[in-house]
């Protein structure tokens, strides 16, 4: 992959800024100006406070910005670490995609990326999707004849094996990937929402600086200005140049100030925007704890809104560990499964010929040599594993007979077939292994106990009541049919073969297997919490709607067998021949879909979508990639799931488990309570700061809070006070409360109610200190000067603690108690501590930079005092109902009253 960008790059960026620019300029004139009238030893401050301000502003920016840019190329590099199978010593084992070398060999079949360039030395039916790296959507089939296959392309049909050639930087894949960068740029559809309210605020707060420009401009040369001394700072004709332009940058500084206060975008450490983008990466982290990988940066938003969650069921609500617990060979029930003795040789003979030819798995020794292992899928393993038991021997039978034709299994036919020839003869086989009704339609007779062909039409109900027991039991049921044909009628020519499709009918059914695939811990909670949060869920399997309906019933999807009301459980097929109002209509009421092909999923989220459901879907197969594609929200399964699906996905789950789901939809949704958290929490700030500043400089012509404190109030304020809102954990409560909407506004009626609470109560408070403070401090009789520093210096520290507790305040905006969980979020009370020992430190050791002065321990209560009192009447604003109709339409109609 492309190396990212250098810290140098970011530093680079982070100081193009308009607004920083011109507090350069400022800090530069005023450093000038300082140095020029008050000397190097005293002049140096105002300006050199304000450089190093701007400077601290650029460097954490730019390292918070270059650190997150580590955390996404991490996460990359996570999502091109694919798992392949290989052949090394005749077994089959999994590696990562790093670590195959040339000389490999490598099992392919349909879903897989081809991982590195190679030769193929045997395939059936293969055919490759090759549009990744020729741009041509034209698939193409992969034979003796055009053996090469490329890295980067993915397995379209068939199955086949390739021996390696290139890796890495030496094949074209490679070279590819070496040339782009993963860093798209992509903004999500709540940074759009929010760059839209930054836009507003910010033309707002620029009309405000102009206006308060032009006031102190005015009021300073007509006179109206004063010095705390109470002397004119501008006499005509008399006042030196080198004041005025000191008096005039002093304003400009203001009036900048007052943009670094009121716009987001105005300050890049403010922006909201970032914020979000560091929320969502700090989330992707701790969702890969969480076995969740976050492929597209938007899905960790939109997941807190999903209504509806369409899972399948094999693998992600059952533990996809196999095995089979019933077997009808011919019409007779086996007493115990295992027990091989009871088939007779001709029926066990072409059961085990069946069981180890049609299968994409395999049974080898185990590395101590002392017992055996098997590979391939769940299913595929459970079978092989029975004929183990039953006394198959795999390589044995694979040796007496040559494979001439496959037909890969796959979703949509729910079968797969193998076209076998005997070593010693001309017999050929046809073995078909599938769905039990399926196939079972498709048999003419079966083979009795003692291996002799009988009719199956009189056995059929009988058979059909076996599978429908089973499945009423939970189980898979799989059936395993052959038929005979002779050498003649299998085609010669390559080109012929591969286009040649297996007879279907006139089968002879060897047996009907119960597979067993218990429900996953835990899972059934899951359902519950998700019931609970207002999010459906529903299921999608490919299986007999019977047993479709018994896993449903123990997940708790469905409630109880007898409340199951006309359409909770459907058929794919009886689904889709529905017409389109009466799909809307069944949809809404459908929890269970059986027999379904991924065409039905996909017309299922359609329809829901076209409902205005937020629609989730999981899938593993290369056939679920459109409906992946399509949901809001796709959900591939990491261990089970194909790399075509796993490209069409959002997130990956890495451990295939439901309960990981219900994770993502946590932290999905604390992803947008924590940015809400944190735009109530900054608004305040900035509409508080905004206001006292304003009102003080149009009243008096000087600001309480300047420039340099303004900054210090950006930094620990929107640096930390984010760190701190946006790592709070996923909490319970967020599980008991309905998703959000997709047309909700951002800013709610409850965040508008904290929000002018806490603003009102500042402004007062601090207004009332700037306007009465020498009289209510007894400092009247003081030197001016100090007096007013001392004013100044008890306003800004009130105004930071008020912020601190603010922070509080933000962290639950509609409950009472506000420290729930305080101490689950270590990094939030570490960074309350840390800002109240930073505002210390400020005030006490840095005054000359921040033009403060010490404060006695009575002011410092009385700070502590202002900030605290804003807790508990942020409690009491709760018990204020708010309006369900949004403040935005709200003012909206009003205008259109207005203009009416």
């Amino acid at each position: 992959m492309k190396k990212g960008r250098s810290y140098l790059r970011f530093l680079w960026e982070a100081w193009q800024d308009l607004t920083l620019i011109i507090l350069i300029v400022a800090a530069v004139l005023s450093l000038a100006l300082g140095i020029h009238t008050k000397g190097l030893k005293e002049g140096w401050y105002d300006g050199g406070s304000i450089t190093f301000a701007v400077l601290l502003v650029i460097f954490v920016t730019a390292t918070s910005d270059y650190r997150q840019s580590l955390r996404f190329q991490n996460l990359n590099e996570e999502k091109r670490n694919i798992q392949v199978e290989v052949i090394r010593d005749g077994r089959r084992d999994k590696i990562s995609i790093y670590e195959i070398v040339v000389g490999d060999v490598v099992p392919l079949r349909i879903g897989d990326q081809v991982p590195a360039d190679g030769v193929l030395i045997s395939g059936h039916s293969l055919a490759i999707d090759e549009s990744s790296m020729t741009g041509e959507s034209k698939i193409v089939n992969k034979n003796q004849k055009a053996p090469f296959l490329m890295a980067g392309c993915k397995v379209a049909d068939g199955a086949g094996t390739m021996l390696v050639t290139g890796v890495g930087i030496n094949t074209e894949w490679g070279l590819l990937m070496a040339s782009i960068s993963e860093d798209t740029g992509e903004e999500t559809p709540l940074q759009v929402r929010l760059n839209g309210v930054a836009t507003f605020i910010g033309i707002v707060g620029l009309a405000v600086a102009l206006f308060v420009l032009i006031v102190l401009l005015s009021r300073f040369f007509t006179g109206h200005s004063k010095n705390p001394d109470g002397t004119t700072q501008f006499v005509h004709g008399q006042t030196s140049v080198s004041k005025t332009m000191d008096g005039v940058v002093h304003i400009i500084t203001a009036a900048v100030t007052i943009v670094v206060v009121a716009v987001p975008e105005g300050l890049p450490l403010a922006v909201t925007l970032t914020q979000v983008s560091k929320n969502l990466a700090y989330s992707m982290k701790k969702m890969m704890a969480d076995k969740a990988l976050v492929r597209r940066l938007s899905a960790c938003e939109t997941m807190g809104s999903a209504t509806t969650i369409c899972s399948d069921k094999t693998g992600t609500l059952t533990l996809n560990q196999m095995t089979v617990v019933e077997a009808y060979v011919g019409k007779k029930k086996l007493d115990s499964p295992e027990d091989g003795s009871q088939l007779h040789s001709a029926v066990s003979s072409l059961l085990d010929e069946g069981i180890t030819q049609n299968t994409s798995g395999s049974v080898f020794t185990s590395k101590d040599g002392k017992g055996t292992e098997v590979s391939g899928s769940p299913t595929e393993k459970a079978i092989l594993s029975w004929g183990v038991k039953i006394g198959m021997k795999f390589d044995v039978v694979r040796s007496q007979s040559i494979v001439l034709h496959v037909s890969p299994f796959n979703s949509t036919k729910k079968r797969g077939g193998v076209v076998v020839r005997e070593q010693s003869g001309s017999q050929v086989h046809m073995h078909w292994k599938g769905a039990a009704e399926i196939i079972l339609a498709s048999c003419t007779g079966y083979l009795d106990s003692n291996g002799c062909l009988q009719s199956i039409e009189k056995e059929k109900d009988f058979l059909k009541e076996a599978i429908e027991d089973m499945a009423a039991k939970s189980l898979r049921c799989v059936a395993i049919a052959y038929q005979t044909c002779n050498v003649n009628e299998v085609p010669t020519d390559e080109e012929q073969l591969a286009q040649w499709i297996l007879p279907e009918d006139d089968l002879i059914l060897l047996a009907v297997l119960g597979i067993k695939d218990p429900c996953r811990p835990g899972v059934k909670d899951a359902v519950r919490q998700c019931s609970d949060s207002g999010v459906k869920v529903r299921m999608v399997t490919g299986d007999n709607i019977q047993t479709a309906r018994a896993i449903a019933l123990e997940c708790g999807i469905l409630s109880s067998n007898t409340e199951v009301t006309e359409f909770e459980v459907i058929e794919g097929k009886t689904f889709r021949e529905l017409s389109e109002k009466e799909r809307e209509q069944v949809a809404n009421r459908m929890s269970v879909m059986g027999r379904s092909s991924p065409s039905d999923k996909l017309l299922l989220v359609q329809t829901l979508r076209k409902l205005g459901e937020v629609v989730a879907v999981t899938g593993d197969g290369t056939n679920d990639a459109p409906a992946l594609h399509e949901a809001d929200i796709g959900l591939s399964m990491g261990i089970q799931g194909t790399e075509v699906a796993k490209e069409s996905s959002d997130i990956i789950i890495l451990d295939d488990n439901f309960a990981t789901v219900v994770k993502v939809v946590r932290w999905g949704r604390s992803v947008y309570a924590n940015i809400q958290k944190f735009i109530q929490f900054q608004l305040t700030v900035n509409v508080a700061a905004l206001v006292i500043n304003v009102v003080a400089a149009v009243s008096s012509g000087d600001v309480p809070l300047n420039t340099v404190q303004l900054l210090w109030v950006n930094l620990i304020m929107d640096t930390l006070g984010a760190l701190a809102l946006a790592t709070e954990p996923p909490t319970d409560h967020l599980m008991h409360r309905p998703p959000v909407g997709r047309r909700e506004p951002l800013v709610t009626n409850i965040m508008w109610r904290n929000l002018l609470i806490q603003a009102l109560y500042q402004i007062g408070i601090l207004l009332v200190l700037n306007f009465q403070g020498k009289s209510i401090l007894s400092l009247e009789n003081d030197d001016p000067k100090h007096a007013n520093m001392v004013k100044n210096t008890l306003i800004f520290n009130a105004f930071v603690f008020c912020q601190i507790f603010n922070e509080v305040n933000a962290r639950k905006p509609d409950e009472m108690n506000v420290f729930t969980g305080v101490t689950k979020s270590p990094l939030f009370t570490g960074v309350v501590g840390t800002t109240f020992i930073l505002q210390i430190s400020i005030i006490e050791f840095l005054g000359k930079f921040t033009s403060t002065v010490g404060l006695s321990w009575k002011l410092w209560m009385v700070s502590l005092v202002i900030g605290i009192i804003s807790w508990p009447l942020a409690a009491a604003g709760k018990l204020i109902p708010v309006p369900k109709t949004p403040v935005a339409k709200v003012f909206i109609k009003l205008y259109q009253r207005c203009v009416a």
